[in-house]
Order: structure tokens, then C-alpha cells, then sequence
């Protein structure tokens, strides 16, 4: 058999698990509902398709499938079934986000590896699958998504990430640095054998590397995604990457003197960005060519937003150890004022690129990417990127959609998750509210159903609070 196929099959066997892991005594401690039979009666149902909300359904939940979803009036309630009256209440597809990491600033130039916490965290805010977009600690998350397959610790589903495909650089002692396009090459091969199921390509790859890298992964069956600089968002279309990170914040493409293979710097992507017209020709041509191509964006709005002058404080910061906590609080504070920022001009004018993107028939994903300086805390960050997708101008099905089904799409998964429908597996958040007319009740979060299984996010946060940095 091609080594490709055998490549694709193992990853496919690794996405489709059971319906209903027989679950450790550790996971099962944050576990509220496991009953083979659920029936979610009377419950608003925003499915992720971005239609609009259905009032009065009825969801049965059987062996970890959605076995029937319609009119409350219409729907049989099996016998034996534990049943949970939501009235009033809503659910929406477990979120699926496609930029987050295990990972988290703990130091200077310093990343430490959370799994633990983060997993949990996750899981918490509703995200029920996604991608790790970098990894910084090698094993390290490919053992935690074997062992939430297994049923042996609570979290999403996770596509992840190998090592960065990086060449030198970046000033960071714990990404490996590339020494030409045969290395690349190995690179990818290295870690697709020990499990990696995606690859990153960072900022200062060059476009011979990225052609080996990208060859590669497809070759196994695998995506490429991309937080770029060195190479244009044109340049890495033409060449074949999957995905591209960070919207439009990232683009060297309209910088004017951009050298080949040579990153300028990111704050002259972003003054470039921030200087355009979003309406203009330019964007729209580049738009054009990223459709084109077929390549995602992945919005991370959360994390910019921690940069932004003017922004609310992020949601979250209560879980975190409490020195790095204060570390955050004082950047928020040397952040808020910085009256030359140009992060006001650019946050809004690459918000309005990505919305353009989507509007023209681009895959739009989400993603939060808990790097940076800090701030941005799985599961209330990912709440929160669904409420900036609303406040850039979607309408809160359509962010919902961004946040579930498409991230499915990117992943091929769709067919299983992303969307509430029959046959699909059990992969929910129940909310306490309508964030079809309120996106702010998406933070409002009761329950957290995967494969079928109801985990309590109280339980879930209660148990990192406080320690989030140390595991």
C-alpha cells in the first residue's frame, strides 16, 4: 500500500474514535450526565449550519450519536431515556477551533507546556475538537491526545501540531531551526511517524522550505498551515499551503520594499495592513487569489485584541497562577497607554479584510492562540473570538457557523462534527440564554456534551483555578 495511504488511513483512525470511550476514573470526575439514552427536550437549537434558531426542539442522544433532533410536539422521547428539560435554554455544536495551543508564556522567551489545564479549559468553554497550530513542546501533546482518545483524561479533540517548520530567526531556544528544504523534508517525515497529524510553517521559512514542507504533509495525507512573514500569503497560495494564520494580520503582501525570503519584520506587515483601504483593489485582488487557491484564514482576533489599546480586559484571568496573572495585568496596563499604538487603526482594518474574505466565499475559521504576552485563556477565549466575529460584523449564526461547521470543513470532519443533525456524533454545548440574539450568553455555559458524554465546566475550572502555568 503507498505509504500516503497508509498515512491518511492512520490519521482517519485516529479521527474517528469511539462514540463512547469507556472513560478513566480521572476523566470521569468532571462528568455530569453519561446515560447510554439522553433526551434534550424543549431546547432552542442553533445547529452551526448558520440557519436560523429553531424554538422548541427535542435532541435524543443515543450511544453517543445525535439518533433524532426536531419539533419537541414531534419527537418521541425513548423509554429508559434520562431526560433533561431545557427551556429556554439553547445548544450549538461543540466549538471547533483551529488555532489554539497547549502552551502558554511562563517566562521570558519562555513557553511552558500546560496540557493538562489546558485540555480542561478547552473543553470547559465548549471547544470539543481542535488544532494545536504550533507546538512548542514535542511529545508533549501528541501523549495528551492519545490519552484523551483513550478515554484517560478530559478535552477536545485534537488535531496535533508537529514542531514549528522554522528556519532561523526567532529568538526562542525551543523551536528547531531548519538547515535547508531536505531537512524540511526529514522534519515532516520525523514527526509524522511519531504522530503529528498537522504542520505550522512560522515566520522566517523560505519558499524552498515551505515547497518541501508542504510536498511532504500532502504527500502523507496531511495539511499545512501558516503564520508567515518571510514568505507572502501569494507566494505560500501558489506554493500550496492549506491554511493561513491570524486573518490578515500576518500579510507581508503589501509591503513595499519586501525582500524575497526575507521577513521585514511584522510590525511593517501590520503598518502596510493598517494603511490600506479593506474596500480597496489590493485586498480584493489578494482575496481573489486566496479563493483561488482554496486556502482558510484563521481569525484570531482574541489575541490581538489583548494589544489593543482601548479593549476590554479578556475574560479568564481569575484560573491563572497568580504571578502570571500580575504579569499580564501590568502589559494590559502599559498597553492601554500607548497613544501611538497603531493596533486601533490595524484591529479594525484587518477585522474588516477577514469579514471581505468570507462575504467573497472564503473559509473563514477561528481560533484564539493563547501566546503572545498572555491573556488569552482557552475557553473564555474562545468564547470570546465568537463575540469579536459578532462585533466585526457577522450575524451570530454566522460567527457560531465560523466557530463550529467551518473549522469541520478545514478539518475534514465535517461529515461527523461541526453541525447538529441526525446521525452526526454528540458533540454539543448546552447554554443558559440565546446567543442567536445575545452572542454574549455564549459565555454562559451549563453543560458540555462529547461522544455523548456530559462533562460539568464548573467541575473543570474549579479543578485548574488558580494553577493554570504550573501544569
Amino acid at each position: 500500500m503507498p505509504l500516503a495511504i497508509v498515512a491518511a488511513l492512520g490519521f482517519f483512525a485516529r479521527g474517528a474514535p469511539a462514540q463512547r470511550p469507556q472513560l478513566s476514573a480521572n476523566a470521569r470526575q468532571y462528568v455530569s450526565v453519561d446515560s447510554t439514552i439522553v433526551a434534550l427536550t424543549h431546547v432552542r437549537v442553533i445547529d452551526g449550519t448558520g440557519a436560523p434558531a429553531r424554538e422548541d426542539q427535542t435532541l435524543i442522544i443515543r450511544d453517543g450519536i445525535i439518533a433524532d433532533l426536531g419539533n419537541a410536539a414531534a419527537v418521541q422521547v425513548p423509554v429508559g431515556a434520562l431526560v433533561l428539560d431545557l427551556s429556554g435554554k439553547s445548544v450549538i455544536p461543540g466549538l471547533v477551533m483551529l488555532h489554539e495551543h497547549l502552551y502558554y508564556p511562563t517566562g521570558p522567551g519562555v513557553y511552558g507546556n500546560l496540557v493538562e489545564s489546558f485540555t480542561r479549559l478547552y473543553l470547559a468553554g465548549g471547544v470539543t475538537s481542535m488544532r494545536t497550530a504550533g507546538n512548542m513542546n514535542g511529545y508533549g501533546e501528541l501523549g495528551i491526545a492519545r490519552a484523551i482518545d483513550r478515554g484517560e483524561r478530559a478535552g477536545p479533540w485534537i488535531d496535533a501540531t508537529a514542531p514549528y517548520v522554522e528556519k532561523p530567526g526567532l529568538p526562542l531556544g525551543q523551536v528547531y531551526t531548519l538547515k535547508d528544504a531536505a531537512d524540511a523534508r526529514r522534519l515532516v517525515n520525523f514527526w509524522a511517524d511519531a504522530g503529528a497529524t498537522s504542520f505550522k510553517a512560522y515566520m522566517h521559512i523560505a519558499r524552498a522550505d515551505l515547497v518541501a514542507a508542504v510536498e511532504e504533509a500532502h504527500r502523507r495525507g496531511l495539511k499545512v498551515t501558516g503564520h508567515l512573514c518571510s514568505v507572502t500569503y501569494r507566494e505560500a497560495a501558489a506554493i500550496g499551503i492549506d491554511n493561513l494564520e491570524h486573518g490578515f494580520f500576518a500579510s507581508t503582501d503589501f509591503v513595499a520594499d519586501k525582500k524575497p525570503d526575507l521577513c521585514p519584520g511584522a510590525g511593517a506587515g501590520q503598518a502596510a495592513i493598517a494603511a490600506l483601504d479593506p474596500a480597496g483593489p489590493e485586498v480584493g485582488a489578494l482575496i481573489e487569489d486566496l479563493i483561488k487557491h482554496r486556502v482558510a484564514l484563521t481569525s484570531t482576533l482574541t489575541v490581538f485584541e489583548t494589544i489593543t489599546p482601548g479593549r476590554p480586559l479578556p475574560p479568564g484571568l481569575d484560573v491563572l497562577e497568580p504571578v502570571l496573572k500580575q504579569q499580564f495585568e501590568e502589559r494590559y496596563a502599559a498597553t492601554q497607554r500607548n497613544t501611538r499604538s497603531i493596533y486601533p487603526k490595524l484591529f479594525a482594518a484587518a477585522r474588516a479584510m477577514e469579514v471581505r474574505f468570507a462575504r467573497a466565499g472564503g473559509l473563514l475559521v477561528a481560533g484564539t492562540d493563547p501566546t503572545a504576552g498572555g491573556g488569552v485563556v482557552p475557553g473564555y477565549s474562545n468564547q470570546r473570538q465568537v463575540e469579536l466575529l459578532v462585533e466585526s460584523g457577522f450575524t451570530p449564526v454566522e460567527a457560531i457557523r465560523i466557530a463550529t461547521l467551518n473549522g469541520a470543513i478545514y478539518l475534514g470532519r465535517a461529515a461527523r462534527i461541526g453541525s447538529l443533525a441526525r446521525e452526526k456524533q454528540a458533540d454539543l454545548v448546552v447554554i443558559a440564554g440565546d446567543p442567536s440574539s445575545k452572542i454574549g450568553d455564549i459565555r454562559r455555559v451549563e453543560l458540555v456534551f462529547k461522544q455523548g458524554i456530559g462533562y460539568d465546566p464548573a467541575k473543570l475550572i474549579a479543578s485548574v483555578k488558580g494553577k493554570v502555568g504550573l501544569f
